[in-house]
């Protein structure tokens, strides 16, 4: 407390949850923190990251990319950091391979659909919206543990998938 370098020490815990065990909310560590909902990037932020890669990323390309994954950070970072890596590469063919076992996005689907499978109830709640276009409404607790995952995007009541690239991904490989 009165040592000179450690009163400059300022500490934050993050974590971020998944389901793997059921934890009891009433004695969990991890019920004690706040809740900060992270947004997607708008274009004017893709394309700021996408300079930090020395890409020069048209208002199209953004478009186009984030027409497949939205503004999530982390697929976006993915995205830039494999074309800053591959100049030969094209957006164009990153958003075919994109949704595919050969595409980039390759681990990350393979995450989610192994969590969906371990997850039978997730995994029927989660095909009745790929079998529409509209918001469907679905149990409550289905709801949340797939917005949990980032499947899905609460629109009033029902949702939707939140992105495309899990909407083309999972369309191919659950029916």
């Amino acid at each position: 407390k009165n040592n000179q370098p450690w009163t400059k020490l300022r500490l934050i815990v993050v974590y971020s949850t998944e389901v793997y065990i059921e934890l009891d909310i009433n004695q969990s560590p991890f019920n004690v923190g706040e809740a900060v909902e992270l947004s997607d990037f708008y274009l004017d932020k893709v394309q700021s990251l996408a300079g930090r890669y020395g890409l020069s990323l048209s208002i199209e390309s953004g478009q186009k990319l984030m027409g497949m994954v939205g503004g999530h950070p982390y697929l976006l970072n993915l995205a830039f950091s494999t074309l800053s890596k591959n100049p030969n590469m094209t957006m164009d063919h990153l958003l075919e391979t994109a949704p595919t076992e050969s595409g980039i996005y390759r681990h990350h689907l393979r995450e989610l659909l192994n969590n969906l499978i371990l997850h039978p109830n997730l995994l029927e709640a989660f095909k009745k919206l790929l079998t529409t276009t509209k918001a469907v409404r679905l149990e409550p607790k289905d709801t949340y543990l797939l917005e949990s995952l980032g499947l899905v995007k609460a629109i009033g009541n029902d949702c939707i998938p939140r992105y495309n690239l899990y909407r083309q991904y999972f369309s191919n490989r659950l029916f």
